[in-house]
């Protein structure tokens, strides 16, 4: 691959990173704080966060199985994603390469950053082929994104695949993996001493079911994570967020429930799926959600509304021609959606 240097823009290799007063007695305990210009009354809010998150990071690692030193904190996914785009393309000069369908934000974020985004379609089984991706790559390509498993498909990609454009790849590969937790393939974070240059992204928002405290999480190596941070704003994960993850992370026992119980409703909601006369076909899945051809998708969506049932309508998205994808509820949201389309009377 290109050497970090090679592959950092310019101005991020030069960049001096704000120092905010946190950083400035690292190493040392302290009592009296009167250094950040904060309200001494009505602590413990009145402080700013820890700025390198480093007591989360300890216990984000020993769950995620990584180094500390592997980990980037962020708000939400969201901006882990936009951070690689800062740190790695010039705009109106590189490129970046995805799947497609896949997750929006992608390419959000690259209209933001004005960087040329190359979608290139899965194959007709909703899959990945390497020598496609590498095949749209040119000099100035400096990312490729893969999420697996995928959204809105829902499946695994194929790991042998993702594998090959790892190795003949030679700039950054950004593997989502939002929805690991629901699948039994082996997480690609494990191996990042195996890829130098790939970059894992993680969420609290899916297994862990902390959407509404914004933390993502990406996994690299240190000399990627170390740019990262040089980038990210200093407080971007907040008091309140960080000790509701670590109070969370407490729980993983009953995280691993939550998840048996979503894939077993998972696997009995795409079996009644196949039973409903308006439904086509149910597409394979390994995340929290499978999605479905309909015959007429976007009336059957409208049907839902308005009986206070919203799913995803997903026609508008290359190769999800007439379909919806249903995310995993309570059993008794589930019974309620296959009530509804029960009696909805459309073949």
């Amino acid at each position: 691959m290109r050497t970090l240097e090679d592959l950092l823009r310019p101005n991020i290799r030069a960049l001096q990173p704000y120092s905010c007063a946190r950083n400035e007695y690292s190493g040392h305990e302290a009592r009296v704080f009167l250094d950040a210009n904060e309200n001494p009354y009505n602590a413990p809010l009145n402080r700013y966060p820890d700025p390198e998150q480093r007591e989360l990071k300890k216990v984000v690692a020993r769950i995620k199985g990584v180094k500390p030193e592997q980990i980037c904190l962020g708000n939400g996914s969201d901006e882990t994603i936009d951070l690689a785009y800062r740190c790695f393309c010039r705009p109106g000069i590189d490129n970046v390469v995805a799947i497609e369908p896949t997750y929006g934000m992608y390419k959000v974020c690259a209209d933001i950053n004005d960087i040329e985004y190359r979608p290139v379609t899965l194959n007709s089984d909703f899959d990945i082929e390497a020598d496609r991706i590498l095949g749209a790559c040119d000099a100035n390509t400096k990312l490729i994104w893969i999420c697996t498993p995928n959204n809105p498909t829902g499946n695994d990609l194929d790991y042998d695949q993702i594998t090959k454009i790892l190795n003949n790849f030679d700039g950054i590969v950004m593997v989502d993996e939002a929805y690991s937790d629901f699948t039994h393939r082996r997480a690609f974070r494990y191996e990042l001493d195996e890829h130098p240059n790939m970059i894992v992204l993680n969420t609290m928002s899916k297994a862990w079911g902390l959407a509404g405290i914004r933390l993502g999480m990406a996994f690299a190596r240190k000399e990627i994570i170390d740019v990262f941070n040089k980038v990210k704003y200093p407080y971007n994960v907040n008091f309140l967020t960080q000790n509701a993850a670590r109070d969370a992370f407490k729980c993983a026992i009953e995280v691993s429930k939550w998840v048996s119980t979503i894939i077993l409703e998972r696997n009995r909601m795409t079996e009644a799926f196949k039973m409903l006369p308006m439904c086509k076909r149910v597409f394979k899945s390994d995340a929290n959600f499978f999605l479905a051809e309909m015959v007429d998708a976007d009336r059957i969506y409208q049907y839902l509304v308005e009986c206070g049932i919203i799913v995803r309508n997903r026609s508008r998205v290359t190769l999800c021609h007439n379909c919806l994808r249903i995310t995993i509820g309570t059993k008794t949201e589930n019974n309620e959606l296959l009530s509804a389309l029960r009696t909805l009377s459309i073949r």
